[in-house]
């Protein structure tokens, strides 16, 4: 799905990157320069002429800063991490700063999650987390490692944001009798089950 701020940001990237390859630029002048170039020029600008190599170093760069933006908006993917299971209980660990790593969590249908919520971001955005799916809304004290329990009953896709539903995160929940795989997305080796 492309949202609009990708789009429009894209857009604005283009148009920008164009606009200072073109060369052309006006020039401040002072307000009795002004009048003197109006009545010998009759409003015509003059054009500043630049080196190729550097309206060449302009237009990569900002083909550049377009090509990370798409990357950043469209086609990059959160990792997951699997939930290990100890005693009956999936558990996940949560760092929260400027986001929530991992963002993404594959834990299996039927038994109960513990997800360890550990904030050090000072924002104010991030001092609440909410599961609409699961109807808990939790406040997750600076420096402090916040508990959230529940069971999944049935696999799907469940989301968790801040609570300015700024920040968001996913919980893939996976069929009970199926084994762990990740869609989409890869697993980094230390997080396996064992």
């Amino acid at each position: 799905m492309v949202s609009k701020t990708a789009i429009v940001g894209g857009i604005a990237s283009i148009g920008l990157a164009l606009g200072i390859a073109s060369g052309q630029a006006v020039a401040q002048m002072s307000h009795e320069g002004m009048q003197r170039s109006e009545i010998e020029q009759k409003g015509q600008f003059h054009r500043i002429e630049q080196p190729l190599w550097l309206k060449g170093a302009v237009t990569v760069s900002g083909l550049g800063l377009i090509g990370l933006e798409l990357w950043w908006f469209l086609l990059s993917k959160p990792k997951s991490h699997k939930a290990k299971t100890s005693q009956g209980i999936q558990a996940v660990e949560i760092a929260v700063d400027g986001g929530y790593e991992p963002s993404r969590v594959v834990v299996k249908a039927g038994q109960r999650v513990r997800l360890n919520f550990h904030r050090t971001d000072p924002s104010s955005c991030l001092e609440e987390i909410r599961f609409p799916d699961f109807h808990i809304a939790q406040n997750l004290p600076l420096n402090q490692v916040t508990p959230i329990e529940f069971t999944p009953d049935k696999p799907g896709t469940y989301t968790f944001t801040c609570g300015m539903n700024m920040f968001r995160g996913i919980i893939e929940v996976q069929p009970a009798d199926s084994t762990f795989v990740a869609s989409l997305t890869p697993v980094t080796p230390s997080t396996t089950v064992k």
